[in-house]
């Protein structure tokens, strides 16, 4: 019987780290990429374009799911974007571009498949906070992002609540800096080896995603920073 996970964001520098790893872990791994990209993932076993900011585009994709796939073990959602800016910086618009990337992209998976976990009584959510949700000090000068993240980790902790007296898990991964190509021509100063490998973090959502002990954890992945 196959592991199926799917794996939003999986083209991304954190994605293919995850969809690699669940893959060779022995899950069939749904991946989905942005409607129009050119990514290719050979990793992947199948590949949908969904633009899972899209409610109605989302419902459409579970609904297809179900009839293709039909069990489900976890859903990886790294569909994610990042915004520098204090408060005086940052407009309504950069808070709502936010939103839709971080938020509504986790919020429209987790209604879409949460009765499909219910139904099976089974499965795993798998989101990604990021550390100045949870550290003032670290969000001031990110404010939307962060208001954002911290959205993304009230959504883990609701969801929680919600399956709490069920075998459905939700798991929330908060790193720091993710030691990737574009963060390291961003912030090219910096020290890399104390950043979060993606690998890492791929890592922690697999073990996670098997480990039937752990009913709903906050994996703080901060390295050395």
């Amino acid at each position: 019987m196959n592991r199926n996970i799917i794996i939003t964001g999986a083209a991304g520098n954190l994605g293919r780290s995850v969809v690699e790893k669940f893959k060779r872990e022995g899950f069939k791994v749904i991946a989905t990429i942005a409607p129009g990209s050119s990514d290719e993932l050979e990793e992947a076993d199948d590949v949908y374009e969904l633009d899972v900011t899209d409610e109605e585009a989302v419902i459409g994709f579970a609904k297809e799911f179900a009839l293709q796939y039909g069990e489900l073990e976890a859903v990886a959602m790294l569909v994610g974007g990042f915004g520098m800016g204090d408060l005086n910086q940052t407009s309504k618009e950069d808070v709502e571009g936010m939103f839709q990337l971080n938020f509504y992209s986790a919020y429209n998976m987790t209604k879409a498949f949460l009765p499909v976990f219910k139904k099976a009584n089974k499965g795993t959510f798998l989101y990604v906070g990021a550390r100045p949700a949870l550290q003032p000090a670290d969000g001031k000068s990110v404010v939307a992002y962060a208001l954002s993240k911290g959205l993304v980790i009230s959504l883990a902790d609701i969801v929680a609540e919600e399956i709490k007296s069920t075998n459905i898990r939700s798991h929330v991964f908060v790193p720091s800096i993710i030691d990737t190509p574009p963060n390291r021509e961003a912030m090219a100063d910096q020290d890399f080896s104390k950043w979060v490998s993606p690998v890492e973090i791929a890592e922690a959502m697999h073990y996670a995603a098997t480990s039937p002990s752990l009913k709903n954890t906050t994996f703080k992945l901060y390295g050395g920073v």
